[in-house]
């Protein structure tokens, strides 16, 4: 599914060379060196920013596929789309905010079963009734749910939702492994639900929705949104998108939710979505469906240490928004069902991008 084309014309970067950005002079051929060194593979685009400037450009030839369905060898350039996988979850999260703030969604703290009276009865777990729909926007529900598998394989939970007759009593009908809030547990669970609020909430498409109210006034191009197997615009990872356009959604990050004189998402609920309010593993933390953490760079001693809020999508997709320096990286891959998939981005970010500020 397109989201259809811009009412107007698009934002076009501006681009800066490096020194004048405050990055070493050979920032491609700092790229060029992790990848001729083997410790980064599979690479589609590499789009670093600073200051609102475009720094650094990159594309690449590989294989890809549009959720999982094979498009071959693929020639990447500024207008190619891209799977974003599960960074289109962190851009649910603002269109979220966005409707929270025109009065069509509930808030964070309303219970959250109370939103989904025909499926009531599943509510057998008393747990059920503790949830509200902060639980779902922290992916701190309690459910058995298991995507640490591959995604080809059909006991991954969220396949089998996507297989199930009724998603939303798949849902509710998975048993309690912890608390509500106990426990960070990733999967689709938290985004299905939140996407169908909003939907039903705003009385329209995810795509028409996104376009309409961040998209547009982002100045983003052409976007698509993959339709899961309810013949629906899937909220956990279907979005699609070009890496240059990603990156405004890093930049509207650092503008505190501003665009062009207009507050597009607001300062409070992206206050509110970087907090972190639960751990994911020994350094990521996460908020409302958007990861954070620090990264430390430089040479010793006293090597400094930078915030990150970040997206992060399978196959190594990943977004990162560096607000202490003013930086963004956008970087999407196609190192599906590689365990080592976490790998290329994070030596993007770490060896080159990091590595060569000045």
């Amino acid at each position: 599914m397109t989201t259809g084309p811009l009412a107007s014309a698009p934002f076009e970067w501006r681009s800066i060379t490096p020194p004048d950005a405050g990055f070493a002079p050979d920032l491609d051929e700092r790229l060029d060196k992790v990848i001729a060194d083997k410790r980064a593979w599979g690479l589609h685009g590499v789009v670093v920013t600073r200051m609102g400037k475009l720094v650094l450009e990159r594309y690449f030839i590989g294989e890809d596929e549009v959720w999982g369905a094979p498009r071959g060898r693929v020639a990447f350039g500024p207008d190619t789309l891209h799977d974003l996988r599960s960074v289109t979850k962190s851009i649910l999260g603002l269109l979220y905010g966005i409707a929270l703030d025109l009065g069509k969604v509930p808030a964070p703290d309303q219970n959250l079963i109370a939103q989904f009276p025909d499926y009531a009865a599943a509510a057998t777990d008393p747990r059920l009734q503790r949830l509200t729909v902060a639980h779902a926007l922290t992916m701190t529900l309690g459910f058995d749910w298991n995507e640490d598998i591959p995604y080809q394989d059909p006991t991954n939970s969220e396949i089998q939702m996507e297989q199930a007759p009724d998603r939303l009593r798949y849902i509710f009908s998975r048993p309690f492994i912890s608390d509500p809030g106990a426990r960070w547990i990733y999967g689709a669970a938290g985004t299905e639900l939140i996407g169908h609020l909003l939907v039903k909430g705003v009385g329209q498409s995810l795509p028409d929705f996104a376009r309409a109210n961040l998209f547009d006034p982002l100045g983003i191009g052409p976007a698509e949104w993959t339709k899961g197997f309810d013949g629906q615009p899937a909220p956990a990872s279907g979005l699609r998108m070009t890496p240059r356009d990603l990156a405004r959604i890093g930049q509207l990050i650092l503008n505190r939710g501003q665009w062009d004189g207009r507050q597009v998402v607001s300062a409070d609920w992206l206050a509110k979505s970087f907090q972190p309010y639960v751990p994911c593993d020994e350094q990521r933390r996460y908020g409302y469906f958007w990861y954070c953490g620090d990264l430390q760079y430089g040479q010793p001693p006293n090597r400094p240490i930078t915030h990150w809020i970040g997206g992060f999508g399978y196959g190594g997709q990943r977004l990162f928004a560096m607000p202490d320096l003013g930086v963004v990286v956008a970087i999407t891959c196609g190192n599906y069902a590689d365990e080592r998939q976490w790998m290329p981005p994070v030596r993007v970010v770490r060896d080159v991008v990091l590595a060569g500020l000045k």
